[in-house]
């Protein structure tokens, strides 16, 4: 799958005021650093960048950048958003090598919830994490990662090594099958659970007194 391309232009000047100037012009200023490569400052059309953002997963994402006939493949490191328009104000970029891999928080998405059969039986979802470090290829960094829960029953628990990840993907923390969800019991559901087991063990202990005393009175 293609990066999508951001049309840039080349800015010549940095600091406050010229960035002002460029934002009156519905531009956004934005800088593309890294790969041992001199940081090249450029703009971007504030209505290409705020569709983009808008698209969700936006940090999650490699562009082209497009720069007259040249192209370099970034990933977005950072947005700063103006506190009271939320309009972007300035986007860092990360240039990113041919080859290269990189560690990034990918979001969970979880599917088939309203098959799935714990929560029929009246589980809840406990999400341990909503989100897991991968280490990706640059051209291909995955947008989330989707679980799907359907068949998962009271208690069950979803471990990263049961979740299929896309070719060359693999999880940061790799010393351990840490859990991501569960389907845990309601508390009301576990209180009613642990009372009926006491009354069992309860009854059984009565039980068993009688049965010594009758003995002890045959005696």
């Amino acid at each position: 799958m293609a990066n999508p391309v951001l049309k840039a232009e080349l800015r010549e000047k940095a600091g406050k005021g010229s960035s002002r100037a460029l934002r009156r012009e519905d531009k956004i200023p934005a800088v593309i650093y890294g790969d041992k490569k001199t940081p090249s400052l450029v703009t971007l059309s504030r209505v290409d960048l705020v569709k983009e953002l808008n698209k969700g997963g936006f940090m999650n994402t490699s562009y082209e950048v497009k720069v007259g006939n040249d192209k370099e493949t970034v990933l977005p490191r950072d947005v700063q958003f103006h506190p009271v328009t939320d309009w972007p104000l300035h986007v860092d970029f990360l240039r990113l090598a041919k080859g290269s891999t990189l560690n990034i928080m990918i979001p969970i998405h979880f599917i088939g919830d309203e098959e799935c059969l714990g929560i029929k039986a009246g589980g809840i979802l406990n999400v341990v994490r909503h989100e897991i470090e991968l280490s990706c290829p640059a051209n291909a960094i995955p947008e989330a990662i989707e679980i799907d829960i359907t068949q998962l029953e009271m208690n069950d628990s979803v471990h990263i090594s049961t979740v299929t990840l896309p070719e060359g993907v693999t999880p940061v923390i790799d010393d351990r099958d840490f859990t991501i969800a569960m389907i845990s019991a309601p508390s009301g559901l576990k209180s009613s659970d642990e009372d009926e087991e006491e009354e069992i063990e309860g009854e059984e202990g009565e039980e068993g007194e009688g049965e010594e005393g009758e003995e002890a009175t045959e005696e």
